[in-house]
Parts: C-alpha cells; sequence; structure tokens
C-alpha cells in the first residue's frame, strides 16, 4: 500500500506506525467520570469501511497524519497533517479555545 504524506510525497506505509481512530474525543481533562474514561482508554471500536486514523511517520518527517482509508480495501482516499485537522466528519465543530 503506498500513502501520501503531505511533506514527503508518495511513500510505502511500512514508514509509517497506525494509532488509531481519529475521530475519538476525549473527555475533558477535568470531567472526572470513570465510565468515559474508561470507554476513552479502553474501548476500541473495529470499523469495517471508510474509517480515519491517527498515523505517526516515524520513518520519514515524523509529523502525525490523518489519513482516510477503506479498512476492507486499504484504498487511501485522503491524507492531511493531523495539525491542519480541527474537525472530523460526525464531530462536533472544535471551539477556539479546544484546537488549541
Amino acid at each position: 500500500m503506498r500513502v501520501t504524506c503531505p511533506c514527503c510525497g508518495e511513500r510505502d506505509y511500512g514508514e509509517f506506525s497506525i494509532y488509531g481512530d481519529a475521530s475519538r474525543q476525549r473527555p475533558h481533562i477535568d470531567d472526572t467520570d470513570f465510565e468515559a474514561w474508561y470507554d476513552y482508554v479502553y474501548i476500541r471500536p473495529n470499523p469495517k469501511g471508510r474509517h480515519q486514523e491517527f498515523w505517526h511517520h516515524i520513518q520519514g518527517c515524523r509529523q502525525w497524519l490523518v489519513v482516510d482509508r477503506d479498512t476492507v480495501t486499504h484504498e487511501v482516499y485522503g491524507v492531511a497533517l493531523a495539525r491542519d485537522v480541527v474537525t472530523l466528519p460526525d464531530a462536533p465543530a472544535a471551539t477556539p479555545e479546544e484546537a488549541k
């Protein structure tokens, strides 16, 4: 599989580490709800189909990326720098304070 890094261009997927779902919403740091933190840390869905994931270009520019790909066919639909992705489809928009 080939992935086009926004900084380095087209690369083999072996240069990257996949860190999972990019659409998960982290509970607020002051949230004391045990279940919310438990779900965020330990409960991981295993989606089938098109999905956005965090990838780290460990053998290249070392940038964090959001890769939009199909988990069945491995077709890559798009790649963006994670720092440039403020909102994701089906996720609430971040406020300016949260985007910092």
